[in-house]
């Protein structure tokens, strides 16, 4: 018999092998999420963003003189997207997420107020 054997399993270290872990799969951080659970936290986190990016332009809307006529549909609107929000984070647990985007919101109005009063 050879007396090359190695690992748990005496399976020999093959080329292929190498530079891979468990199962033969490449050890990589940054190739994929590390869990279906951090794949799933990454996707309620993008679909937390778009429900933000609706909430600024419905507030946006709300102040435009346009759009009178119309002010108490967007109002309604605000309302149910700022209480699917609230739920989401709620539920998902992103709570951190949520406040570090509500301070970026915040500090990308004032960029945008004192744009318009310079110009």
């Amino acid at each position: 018999m050879r007396e090359e054997r190695a690992g748990k399993h005496g399976h020999r270290e093959h080329g292929e092998h190498r530079g891979r872990g468990q199962h033969g799969m490449k050890d990589s951080i940054d190739q994929y999420p590390r869990s279906a659970q951090t794949f799933r936290r990454g996707r309620a986190i993008a679909f937390l963003d778009k429900l933000n990016v609706n909430r600024s332009t419905l507030q946006r809307q709300l102040k435009d003189p346009e759009f009178d006529s119309i002010k108490q549909v967007i109002s309604g609107e605000l309302k149910a997207t700022e209480a699917i929000i609230e739920e989401f984070i709620h539920m998902f647990q992103i709570h951190e997420i949520a406040s570090e985007d509500i301070n970026i919101s915040d500090n990308k109005k004032e960029e945008r107020n004192e744009n318009n009063e310079n110009n």
